[in-house]
């Protein structure tokens, strides 16, 4: 049965967001808000989440997930980043970024053929607030479920629906129902693999 904890969304309570990071580092699975929906989260080094993670999404290894991370600092010590690439991180908005991963990153966290991991900074204080007294990234996915066409949008409902699959539900009132934007910044130009909430206007392509 999962934990729930409702967290103010822009002052998150210090001693929540203190048990909630030892619920993760415990290896738990968790719902927790972004600025663009929902995500699921637990910990990178955990195998056992990471599986839980990919069950309940539906998902096998060739779909990237995301490390969210605190800063383009943390972004930096697992994923290869250049110039080029850099002047992208630096955006504002809701991203998330296909990059080449670095040679100490775990085989489980990265496509498994193309040796790439999704990167992503939130702009949710409750996201940040976590991430910083975790002081590592947060493996995510969207909490979106199998066969529904919409992220679930707010901890109740969250609660009611996975409660026996999760090991905390994080509620900081209803969360938006688009994902972030999702940006190849692996090869010559960005190519946009998912256009949802982030603007593409500063990349001057068109989604494939």
């Amino acid at each position: 049965m999962a934990q729930y904890f409702a967290i103010h969304p822009t002052h998150p309570q210090a001693r929540l967001v203190k048990r909630a990071a030892e619920i993760v580092r415990r290896g738990g699975l968790i719902a927790y808000p972004t600025d663009s929906c929902y995500a699921l989260g637990c910990h990178p080094g955990d195998a056992g989440a990471l599986e839980r993670l990919r069950a309940l999404r539906g998902f096998d290894e060739r779909h990237h997930l995301t490390l969210m991370c605190r800063d383009l600092s943390e972004i930096s010590a697992y994923a290869l980043v250049d110039d080029a690439a850099y002047r992208f991180l630096r955006l504002p908005g809701s991203y998330t970024f296909i990059l080449k991963a670095r040679r100490p990153v775990p085989r489980r966290l990265m496509h498994p053929k193309r040796k790439t991991i999704g990167v992503r900074v939130p702009g949710h204080p409750v996201a940040h607030a976590l991430l910083a007294e975790l002081d590592e990234p947060i493996l995510s996915a969207t909490l979106s479920l199998p066969g529904e066409a919409t992220p679930l949008v707010d901890g109740t409902a969250i609660r009611v629906r996975l409660e026996r699959r999760l090991d905390l539900v994080i509620d900081a009132g209803p969360c938006g129902v688009e994902p972030s934007t999702v940006i190849d910044l692996t090869g010559d130009a960005p190519v946009v693999l998912r256009r949802e909430k982030g603007s593409l206007a500063p990349f001057l392509v068109e989604p494939v």
